[in-house]
């Protein structure tokens, strides 16, 4: 009796196991496919010196919308900040 016990708890984590590891690889490849998805973006914005901020921008992806809102922190004058992706937000 105690060794069915053992073998149902085995197998009962394993299955855990197995569906926390799909739903990981699930949430990863979004992520990734959101980062080359075009539409709208969040970043925290880090800047050395001065008070850091929350902040989207629209691109073709991820790096598009980067660069455009650190060209425009740079148009501002805030030359020591820089964007950090945070995920796409819906538009």
């Amino acid at each position: 009796m105690t060794a069915k016990r053992i073998t149902a708890a085995v197998a009962g984590g394993i299955l855990v196991g197995i569906a926390g590891a799909a739903v990981a690889s699930n949430f990863g490849g979004s992520r990734h496919s959101d980062f080359f998805a075009p539409g709208k973006h969040q970043f925290y914005v880090w800047c050395a010196g001065s008070s850091d901020y929350v902040a989207t921008a629209t691109g073709r992806d991820a790096e598009d919308a980067q660069m455009k809102l650190y060209n425009a922190n740079k148009a501002h004058g805030r030359m020591t900040c820089w964007p950090v992706w945070q995920g796409r937000v819906p538009a």
